[in-house]
């Protein structure tokens, strides 16, 4: 299983991207830097896209794919809540036309099949085994647990708080992509806002060890870009006190399972 980070931060800039993830080069996970990313040859290679939750910063290129895909007379199969399928309906039909509804069009085969899932009912995309996980955040959010023919796994956390002890329990990954928004000085902000920091992720950690008695490799993403440099000295302290492995993301990382 081959990961490309594409997006690994929760604003935009000419250096960062908001989280995007692409595996074996053909699913994605959600859609924050996912057509600033790759070539149109590589969109076009796609074959579906998992969606967290409806927040913007995870769904903003999901009109311009759908173009993409329309121009080419091709489809894509978008999986998610069915939250997130309501707030893409109201950005397609905003008053005025905002931009091409690509879940409408062209009319009696659109260019996006939509599928809503539910929480803890496993599906198969392409011969992935994907686990969806509710999570801790403020709107209706799941991870992604996604299981390769091989055998090889990554969980995904998308955007979570803390209180994640029901979610490892239903996990065992090779590899945990986990949020991490804000430095520790915003714990109360990111508290209230349902994100993490890294004295809120080595508590979630410690939980995990207790619940499946190993800690998988962590990557730690959606960090605040002005936060990183603080953010990363207090995931080594994490590291050390945890003996784990804990490697920021990074926009074009790659890891192989």
């Amino acid at each position: 299983m081959n990961i490309r980070f594409l997006g690994a931060h929760n604003i935009e800039s000419k250096d960062v991207r908001p989280m995007s993830l692409l595996i074996d080069d053909i699913l994605a996970i959600d859609a924050g830097g996912l057509v600033s990313s790759l070539t149109f040859s590589e969109q076009m290679a796609m074959k579906a896209l998992l969606v967290t939750h409806h927040h913007y910063d995870h769904i903003k290129d999901i009109p311009m794919l759908g173009m993409t895909f329309y121009v080419n007379n091709a489809q894509l199969h978008i999986y998610s809540l069915q939250s997130v399928l309501e707030a893409l309906e109201y950005l397609f039909k905003y008053p005025g036309n905002l931009y091409f509804n690509s879940l409408e069009r062209p009319v009696g085969n659109p260019t996006f099949r939509f599928t809503t899932i539910a929480s803890l009912k496993p599906f198969i995309v392409e011969g992935y085994h994907i686990l969806p996980v509710p999570m801790k955040h403020s709107v209706p959010a799941v991870g992604y647990q996604i299981t390769s023919p091989e055998g090889k796994n990554l969980f995904y956390t998308g955007d979570t708080g803390s209180g994640l002890g029901d979610c490892w329990q239903q996990i065992s990954p090779d590899v945990l992509a986990i949020e991490v928004t804000a430095a520790n000085e915003f714990i109360k902000t990111a508290r209230e806002a349902k994100h993490l920091t890294p004295s809120l992720l080595k508590e979630e950690l410690v939980s995990f060890q207790n619940i499946k008695g190993y800690l998988p490799k962590i990557i730690t993403v959606h960090m605040f870009p002005q936060d990183q440099s603080k953010i990363e000295i207090e995931l080594k302290q994490v590291a050390t006190e945890l003996n784990a492995t804990i490697i920021p993301g990074y926009e074009d990382m790659q890891i192989t399972l």
